[in-house]
């Protein structure tokens, strides 16, 4: 590792010979990861991206006899340009990306600022995307080089789950198995029931809410899903997703009726978790319902799923089927109550090592 000794303590770089190598180390690394995004909304971009997304063994389970036909024949013959649709929709154009990444970019941002007083330039924040760019490999041997010898992993999924938590630690451990010289290494555990998440994602909804110039008579919960078989083989998602609901609906004051859970993004054949938030606004809207808004908790920031998923499909599932009004509530993305969440975790898992 060659770069600036500059990072070594002063009493230790006077004892190196003339001849040694130069190092940096002595800093310390935050790397927050998110799930992805296309390079771009064109049939190839999508492609490549799907395929690395749905090639994942976390994410598809079933055996590769079976799935690889049908991803390489099917689904990557039809589904690129579909999707490519769907995000042109919601595409940053200014910057030619995802909403994801232009959001992941300013949360790491305000969060190296927001975290200057306590880590001084001893801690440098980066992030990465687990599918697509930038990916994980590229910035952890960035930290390296900028002398990061510890390296706190950031998954921004509040609830755990094995093909989101768990894939983008995957990826990193690939890449670590690739150094002669590795880091140290903590994962932030998930934060689906911390006081300042709850707290976050309340002060945040109240404020979307006083917004609107109607009071909905129902807020949808909606969690991303997932097949219920990894559930039933011990998968903790639904269970902190639960969790998280339950104590947001205590912290807002609101019934079952009012808040009521469900979950979205089923793809396939199989069973997923349940009650599904399509079917759900579509009963909803037609039991006489007239006014409801959205929240997705289960996402640190927006994207796909959220601002197409959402504000989109199911804001129209609803006004079609009897509804009037509709409103989706943002993420905290990187709002001042979204760094808060962050920055309280990082600091956390840094104890002992500032």
């Amino acid at each position: 590792m060659t770069a600036d000794i500059a990072a070594v303590p002063a009493r230790e770089a006077a004892s190196l010979p003339p001849d040694h190598p130069k190092v940096q180390y002595g800093r310390i690394g935050v790397l927050l990861m998110n799930l992805g995004t296309p390079e771009g909304t064109g049939y190839w971009p999508m492609r490549a991206y799907l395929k690395e997304f749905l090639s994942d063994r976390r994410v598809i389970e079933e055996p590769r006899w079976k799935w690889w036909p049908i991803l390489n024949l099917i689904i990557l013959s039809t589904r690129p340009g579909r999707k490519g649709k769907d995000y042109a929709s919601i595409w940053n154009k200014e910057r030619d990306e995802g909403p994801l990444k232009t959001i992941t970019r300013s949360q790491t941002e305000q969060l190296a600022e927001r975290l200057k007083p306590l880590a001084g330039e001893r801690v440098v924040f980066d992030w990465a995307m687990r599918y697509g760019f930038p990916d994980v490999q590229s910035r952890l041997k960035a930290l390296l080089d900028q002398g990061c010898d510890r390296i706190l992993l950031v998954p921004l999924y509040p609830q755990y789950a094995a093909p989101t938590s768990a894939t983008a630690c995957d990826q990193a451990f690939r890449a670590l198995m690739q150094m002669r010289w590795q880091p140290s290494v903590r994962v932030a555990p998930p934060y689906h029931d911390d006081p300042v998440y709850i707290g976050a994602l309340a002060r945040s909804m109240r404020a979307w809410l006083a917004k609107l110039d109607f009071a909905p008579e129902v807020i949808l919960c909606s969690f991303h899903g997932m097949p219920k078989e990894y559930l039933l083989k011990g998968d903790p998602y639904y269970c902190q997703c639960v969790k998280t609901w339950r104590l947001l609906r205590a912290e807002l004051g609101l019934s079952e009726e009012q808040f009521p859970l469900t979950f979205q993004s089923r793809f396939g054949p199989d069973e997923w978790l349940q009650p599904y938030t399509d079917e759900t606004v579509k009963a909803l809207a037609q039991a006489g319902k007239k006014s409801m808004a959205i929240v997705a908790p289960g996402f640190s920031a927006d994207c796909l799923e959220t601002l197409e998923e959402l504000d989109g499909e199911n804001r129209e599932i609803f006004l079609h089927n009897g509804g009037e009004t509709f409103a989706y509530l943002p993420c905290l993305n990187d709002s001042p109550e979204g760094i808060d969440v962050i920055a309280e975790v990082v600091q956390r898992e840094l104890m002992g090592w500032l």
